[in-house]
Parts: C-alpha cells; sequence; structure tokens
C-alpha cells in the first residue's frame, strides 16, 4: 500500500521527468545541430582571425630581418667613415706642406711633426694604440715578435729594444712590435 500511496502512478511519474528534462533541454539548446553550426561559424571566424594574426606577424618579421641587414649593409659601407674622416686634417697638412715653395729645412721638420701628431691623435681616437714595449719588459708573444735574441745583462725572455712599434685595435694586435730579447743564461 505504501508503494500506491507515494507514487500512485508510475509510469505518469516517468512521463512528467520526461517532459521536465525535454523543456529543459529545449530551454538549452533548441537544436543540436543548430548548435554545430554555430559554434563552427565561430570557430571558422577565430581561425580567420588568428591566421590574419599569424601573418601580419610574419611580415613584421620580415620587415624586421630586412630592416637589421639593411643595416648590417650600411654598417659594412660606411664602417671606416669616422675613421676617413679623422684622417682628413692629416691629408689637409700633408698637402698644405708640399704646396709652399722655398721651404726650409727647419719649416720641413716643424710641419712633419704637426702632421705627425694629428695622425697620432687621429689613431688613437679611433683606438688605434701604438705597442712599443720600453726596454725591460717582459717579452710577450701575443704583442711582440722577437727578431733576434740578444746577450744581455738583463733578465732572459725581456725586450732589449724596440725595433718597429706595433698596433692594436680594441685588443687585436693590427700589427706585433718587432723586438730584440735577452737570450736564456
Amino acid at each position: 500500500m505504501s508503494d500506491t500511496t507515494q507514487n500512485p502512478n508510475p509510469q505518469a511519474l516517468s512521463d512528467e521527468e520526461s517532459a521536465a528534462t525535454a523543456s529543459a533541454q529545449t530551454a538549452t539548446s533548441t537544436d543540436p545541430l543548430a548548435d554545430a553550426q554555430a559554434e563552427l561559424v565561430n570557430l571558422k571566424a577565430q581561425n580567420a582571425d588568428l591566421a590574419d594574426q599569424f601573418l601580419r606577424a610574419q611580415a613584421d618579421v620580415q620587415n624586421a630581418r630586412r630592416r637589421a641587414d639593411d643595416e648590417i649593409a650600411k654598417a659594412r659601407k660606411f664602417a671606416v667613415e669616422g675613421f676617413a674622416d679623422s684622417l682628413l686634417p692629416v691629408l689637409d697638412s700633408l698637402e698644405a706642406g708640399l704646396a709652399i715653395p722655398n721651404v726650409t729645412i727647419e719649416q720641413i721638420r716643424e710641419g712633419s711633426e704637426a702632421t705627425l701628431r694629428q695622425l697620432k691623435s687621429a689613431l688613437e681616437r679611433n683606438k688605434v694604440l701604438e705597442i712599443a714595449p720600453a726596454a725591460g719588459t717582459k717579452f710577450d708573444p701575443h704583442h711582440h715578435q722577437a727578431i733576434s735574441v740578444v746577450p744581455a745583462d738583463q733578465e732572459a725572455n725581456t725586450v732589449v729594444n724596440v725595433l718597429q712599434k706595433g698596433y692594436s685595435i680594441a685588443d687585436r694586435v693590427l700589427r706585433p712590435a718587432l723586438v730584440t730579447v735577452t737570450a736564456p743564461k
């Protein structure tokens, strides 16, 4: 009796539950095919947007690479511009000295010394530095080139004298200093 009291019509209750479930589905979604098509349209729009963003990003990367290549080409082409600009006053001084008629030896010497100072200044401004070790300096094969070995009273493998100055630029040796070094005792 309790079965019939609680649920007098079990078939009717399941029909009500089915109707409630169907009504909930209808409220949420009227047609699963329409929902899938709407989602497909939405995904296609997102895909098109992402494809457009990708193409724009790819174009930006190509433009940046092209600009960088252009800058590198210009840097290589005009790398010596500053150095050449530093040497122009030296060239002007040499031409002016040669243009003077009836020059005395003293004038030639003064002009040569002034031009040498200009040249040294231009080299220093462009980080070209002399390698001229003093006598007694320890021989350094990275900066010096031994031309001869002579007996001397100094410690072994030290510079006796410099035959030709060397030069470096930005810690790179352009030309080692040609030196005479002491012989081992």
